[in-house]
């Protein structure tokens, strides 16, 4: 009876969680900007203070950038995308690791990798948006 008293009256359904328009790779570029940049910083100075509190930003940067990967990847991307764009799954996990290598690593060239392929989703993502 409880369960029929709270249950919603009315369902909807939507294919996002919220109405469309919400949604840029530019979130997780930023982001990954930052750890590239936070990289750069870090190998230009040898205080461990500093270096420290580069490690804990980048860290939370890349965390940040894998989060809005995941999001564009789960709440985003559809079917139909996944079809005329064979390889987005494999693309959003290299993206994903790169970040993860990033986070871990003081090499900017790792930052950058992880760039590469958010630049790579953000064609893809427009293509969709456009198109």
């Amino acid at each position: 009876m409880l369960s029929r008293l709270f249950a919603p009256k009315v369902k909807v359904s939507a294919h996002c969680d919220l109405p469309c328009g919400v949604y840029d790779p530019a979130q997780a570029r930023i982001e990954a900007e930052s750890v590239k940049a936070i990289q750069e910083k870090y190998q230009a100075n040898e205080d461990p203070h500093y270096r420290a509190r580069a490690t804990v930003i980048k860290e939370e940067r890349a965390e940040l950038a894998k989060h809005h990967v995941s999001v564009l990847w789960s709440d985003y991307f559809k079917p139909p995308h996944f079809e005329k764009y064979p390889n987005l799954h494999q693309l959003v996990n290299d993206t994903l690791k790169a970040l993860s290598a990033a986070k871990g690593s003081t090499d900017p060239a790792t930052g950058q990798k992880a760039l590469d392929h958010i630049a790579q989703i953000d064609k893809i993502f427009w293509e969709t948006k456009n198109g």
